[in-house]
């Protein structure tokens, strides 16, 4: 073997590559730039975060990699009013309660009423709990954009250092700290802290040919000319003015719908008959008359 050959990158060796392929096996098309961050991010021990339109494969990411790691996926959807004891953990009360009047009946000493057999351990505590499962898991903190100021400010501990502090035991740290994946649809702009501590990444509707892969991948046996009439109906759609542009989710469900009602093609009525697994908006169902469906099927040449 030459110098040349000896020094030659072994492409087959890329680990973005291979995650690539691995992700692909699971059903999921990640490009070389979301491969790259979601390979950062596991190198660096950095959380990842993920931002895009809603439907676009965020919260997918997060799913396919417990499957590809053999995780647990440990999901905290996040809402308005979220606080740290439902994110993190409660205190079992009735538990507590039964301890107090067992140890009385009993004429006994009550058992220290704050310690771990009586924690419920919530999403966050969940993935680091060192006395819990063995090895790691898959943290989804999923729409963290819902969330106040006060939550994100609780996170920056945890996802700098994999540890939370309980006041009565004190601080736990994460003996196999889980791989974290934020996602973000960008209905607020979340604080600098927060991404700073992150692998950031923003994920963009897929173009024709990879939404079009991903229907033959999760439609199998669609008939190829109605997969790909749909996937251009629905890229011209996203060019309209919409209070919320359709995702790859909707296309699945769009074309789930079509294939349930045994269309062979795709027409103005069949579109007009389905438009509610693709818009979910009053207003957005209206500025789709029949004059924009005839558009929509001239810009897409699906007529």
């Amino acid at each position: 073997m030459n110098s040349d050959q000896e020094t030659r990158p072994d492409h087959d060796a890329d680990p973005v590559q291979a995650l690539q392929a691995a992700l692909e096996r699971f059903g999921y098309l990640a490009d070389d730039a979301l491969a790259t961050a979601i390979h950062l991010s596991r190198e660096l021990g950095k959380p990842l975060f993920l931002e895009g339109e809603p439907g676009v494969g965020k919260t997918e990411v997060a799913k396919v990699m417990a499957t590809h790691l053999a995780q647990p996926l440990i999901r905290l959807q996040c809402y308005e009013g979220l606080d740290v004891a439902q994110a993190l953990y409660e205190w079992n009360y009735t538990a507590q309660l039964l301890e107090i009047r067992s140890a009385e009946a009993e004429g006994r000493a009550a058992a220290p009423l704050f310690d771990r057999r009586f924690l419920l351990p919530r999403p966050l505590l969940e993935a680091i709990d060192p006395d819990g499962r063995d090895g790691a898991a898959v943290l989804l903190i999923d729409e963290i954009d819902r969330t106040d100021d006060e939550f994100e400010a609780f996170l920056l501990e945890l996802l700098s250092d994999f540890q939370v502090s309980i006041p009565e035991l004190g601080t736990l740290r994460a003996r196999n700290p889980p791989t974290v994946i934020l996602t973000s649809n960008r209905t607020r702009e979340v604080h600098d802290a927060l991404k700073r501590r992150c692998i950031y990444h923003w994920i963009d509707f897929p173009s024709f040919e990879k939404e079009l892969d991903i229907v033959r991948r999760r439609v199998p046996g669609i008939d190829e000319r109605l997969a790909a009439q749909a996937v251009r109906l629905v890229q011209a759609l996203r060019t309209e003015d919409l209070f919320k542009k359709p995702g790859v989710a909707e296309t699945l469900d769009w074309i789930q719908a079509l294939v349930a009602l045994d269309r062979r093609r795709l027409d103005e009525h069949a579109l007009r008959d389905t438009l509610g697994a693709l818009l979910k908006y009053r207003d957005d169902l209206d500025v789709i008359d029949e004059t924009a469906v005839r558009g929509l099927f001239d810009a897409a040449g699906s007529s």
